[in-house]
């Protein structure tokens, strides 16, 4: 079977999201990023891994553009890539569930 052009750019554009959802940690950190803002450190601690292995889990998320980062001061905090409508419903899923 062939393979046409727009389906070769269809799948190489899904492969990283693909890719950031194989690795549990990944997955932790989107889990932990549901319904909050948080900073690299408080990631790191609540997963129990170092920085630098976390580092490269948020460059991995960033990548495939479902997180993003902003830094406040020394600091750099981390939340879902998310429209602002998906954001709020989001957000009364992960309250709804506590």
């Amino acid at each position: 079977m062939k393979t046409t052009a727009l389906e070769t750019t269809a799948s190489t554009d899904i492969l990283p999201i693909f890719q950031a959802f194989s690795e549990s940690y990944r997955l932790q950190v989107i889990e932990l990023l549901r319904d909050r803002e948080l900073c690299a450190c408080d990631i790191a601690n609540h997963l129990e891994i170092s920085a630098s292995k976390l580092s490269f889990h948020l460059k991995t998320l960033r990548e495939a553009g479902l997180i993003q980062g902003r830094q406040e001061g020394r600091w750099i905090y981390y939340r879902l890539n998310l429209p602002r409508s998906e954001e709020r419903r989001v957000g009364k899923e992960c309250r709804s569930r506590w």
